[in-house]
């Protein structure tokens, strides 16, 4: 019983940190607010061979489209009257491949936030103190290795930001259609994805806070009324 509850603490703790990513990827995946961030910071419009098309509905068309059960993407755009596809043959494969990591995300968001709410509800609902102290001590433990490893990312992002695009690019994708030439790189710089990396920190460290801090305080009160 004891080896059981280890396991399952244990568990809990490494599935926090996953949980937490998984969020901030999905947020990122989804948040409008993001992608004209983007634009605007790196004048997409302002550039020539993009200046006619509506930034704002090619975000929500690509948002939708990550959310779809279309295969493919079919973005038509509108330019000097004329309707015509936004992307190549090739980043149209790559825009597939990317869905495919996004959707992975999402699998592992639900599969580890269905685990961390039934290991919470179980304490929660057990009606024993020191189950809810057992779930305190998870979720500091949790948020410390979040920490650790968001530090440990963090200072990657911050030292070799391009050297971890790279290897990030070659390690998951079979082909090199993120590097083809065209609209795709015209409206998502590198830069953008630097951007992206500090927005999910960002919410991965607030949310460790809230919740570590969380059960940091009503540890903190248990042992006061104890004492």
């Amino acid at each position: 019983m004891k080896i059981l509850d280890a396991i399952t603490k244990w568990l809990f703790i490494l599935c926090l940190p996953v949980l937490l990513l998984t969020i901030s990827i999905g947020w990122a995946v989804n948040s409008h607010w993001l992608y004209n961030y983007g634009f605007q910071k790196y004048s997409v419009a302002q550039t020539p061979a993009l200046a006619e098309l509506d930034l704002e509905k090619i975000a929500n068309e690509l948002i939708g489209y990550f959310n779809s059960n279309e295969e493919y993407i079919s973005l038509i755009v509108a330019e000097n009257n004329e309707k015509r596809r936004l992307f190549t043959a090739e980043e149209i494969i790559h825009f597939k491949d990317v869905k495919g990591l996004i959707w992975l995300n999402y699998w592992t968001l639900l599969g580890t936030g269905i685990y961390v709410l039934i290991y919470a509800g179980i304490c929660l609902f057990w009606q024993r103190r020191r189950y809810w102290q057992r779930l305190a001590w998870g979720i500091i433990g949790g948020s410390g290795v979040t920490l650790t490893l968001i530090l440990a990312l963090g200072l990657g992002v911050l030292l070799g930001f391009r050297q971890l695009f790279l290897q990030f690019h070659y390690l998951f994708f079979s082909n090199e259609f993120w590097a083809a030439k065209g609209y795709m790189l015209l409206l998502f710089r590198q830069s953008f994805f630097f951007d992206t990396a500090l927005f999910c920190g960002g919410i991965i460290l607030g949310l460790t806070v809230i919740l570590g801090g969380g059960a940091g305080i009503y540890l903190k009160k248990t042992q006061e009324k104890i004492h």
